[in-house]
């Protein structure tokens, strides 16, 4: 693979200031941010009122532990537009969720949101390998999910030639990279892996493809997943992390010199780590959930908001700023099964030491009688597809997610192509379990 570390001159400022700069620049802009909230926004001065603090009370970084939380209940009881702090009519655009598990949460952006937006996604994708002139194939969702809009963006923003073609169409996807020869590609991990299946059906050899370098994101994947991906295809695979309530994608982007968890770009995101249950706030480098404020939002600044997203903060390597370790899971995605904590992402990282068995699953949870039981659907590879093959694959990844994980499971091998796609965010979890 190509060395794509960044030349002299590249880097802004503050992705080499020392800690004492960037932490001035954020109590700087902490302050002005609520402020802002708690002047602009009728939910945030109601929910500062009730637990009696308010912008002048925050003198250092650490008083903002005397804050509430803000949780993605907060934006649908004020759905549609109850959180914004400014007047409608300064909204340039409107992203929501898609709405499946309630009311979407709804965010808003000014134009100088945008222009935030923009800049901290080229920061990423220069942060991932790329440069001014290189072909961006974005096959991340377009619409009101932030994808592929935040992912179009900022790659204008670098200067890159942008190809819009969206999620689906995975040969038509495959066609347009043979033929318009994208250096950087931006795209859920999961879909990546289809687009893969597509390059061999078509017998082609997705290691002579334009590719140099994929930034996936929307869904947590695993290192093990990163090295099939750069393996197959002879690109730079890099993580990239974001969520529609902070702003969407690049709020925080792996360096591919490194590739060692993902840097905050801390002038624009205040990090914190949290215990779920207590909601105390953690020292650095503990595990706990992850909770951000944003620093510089004009329209929809979120005040303490918990992710739900599970990892780390560790100190900056490739950049000054902090970084989080890769997600390995949600505090809402977690499974307990016979007291076992379960993540998805353990189950993949298990699949993937199965030579017979391709990278494809979904977990189906059960219940027989009064016992929770977990169903691991997989699909064979097509040279090891007869049912002599497919019931070996069964038996050795149920051997290791009981040998690793720590739970008997039972593992169900298709056919080829048997498993659900999805252009999206993978669905991973199933769950048939009675109701009540």
């Amino acid at each position: 693979m190509e060395d794509l570390s960044p030349r002299p001159g590249d880097l802004d400022p503050i992705e080499t200031a020392s800690r004492d700069e960037i932490s001035a620049l954020q109590l700087k802009r902490l302050k002005t941010t609520l402020d802002h909230a708690y002047r602009n926004s009728p939910h945030y001065q109601a929910q500062f009122d009730k637990a009696g603090v308010h912008p002048d009370d925050l003198k250092t970084l650490s008083d903002l532990s005397k804050f509430p939380f803000t949780v993605k209940q907060d934006l649908r009881d004020t759905y549609p537009f109850g959180m914004f702090a400014v007047p409608r009519e300064r909204i340039a655009r409107i992203h929501a969720s898609s709405g499946t598990t309630g009311k979407p949460t709804v965010v808003g952006y000014t134009q100088n949101d945008i222009e935030m937006w923009a800049t901290c996604v080229a920061r990423s994708i220069r942060a991932a390998g790329g440069r001014a002139g290189d072909i961006c194939h974005v096959a991340y969702g377009y619409g009101l999910f932030t994808g592929g809009l935040g992912a179009h963006y900022g790659a204008e923003k670098l200067g890159c030639t942008v190809i819009p073609i969206s999620g689906g169409m995975t040969e038509r996807q495959v066609t347009l990279i043979q033929d318009f020869k994208p250096r950087i590609i931006m795209v859920t991990p999961s879909y990546m892996l289809s687009i893969l299946d597509e390059f061999r059906r078509q017998g082609l050899d997705p290691r002579n493809s334009s590719l140099a370098v994929g930034i996936f994101g929307a869904e947590p994947w695993t290192n093990a997943m990163r090295e099939e991906i750069q393996q197959d295809f002879d690109m730079h695979a890099v993580d990239i992390y974001g969520l529609s309530e902070v702003i969407g994608p690049g709020v925080a982007s792996e360096c591919v010199e490194t590739k060692d968890g993902l840097h905050v770009w801390e002038d624009h995101f205040y990090p914190e780590i949290i215990d779920p249950e207590t909601g105390d706030v953690l020292p650095d480098g503990e595990l706990g959930e992850l909770v951000f404020t944003s620093l510089t939002k004009e329209a929809l600044p979120i005040i303490r908001y918990r992710t739900r997203d599970l990892t780390r903060l560790l100190p900056g390597t490739a950049r000054a700023m902090r970084r989080i370790e890769k997600i390995t899971g949600r505090c809402d995605d977690m499974m307990i099964l016979r007291g076992v904590n379960i993540f998805p992402t353990q189950i993949e990282e298990q699949l993937l030491k199965c030579a017979g068995l391709a990278p494809h699953f979904q977990i189906e949870l059960v219940r027989a009688g009064r016992m929770d039981d977990m169903i691991v659907h997989v699909e064979a590879m097509p040279h090891a597809a007869d049912d002599t093959a497919r019931a070996a694959s069964a038996k050795e990844l149920a051997h290791h997610i009981k040998s690793v994980v720590g739970v008997s499971t039972k593992v169900r091998v298709g056919g080829p192509d048997s498993v659900e796609r999805s252009a999206g965010k993978a669905r991973r979890v199933v769950d048939n379990r009675p109701k009540g």
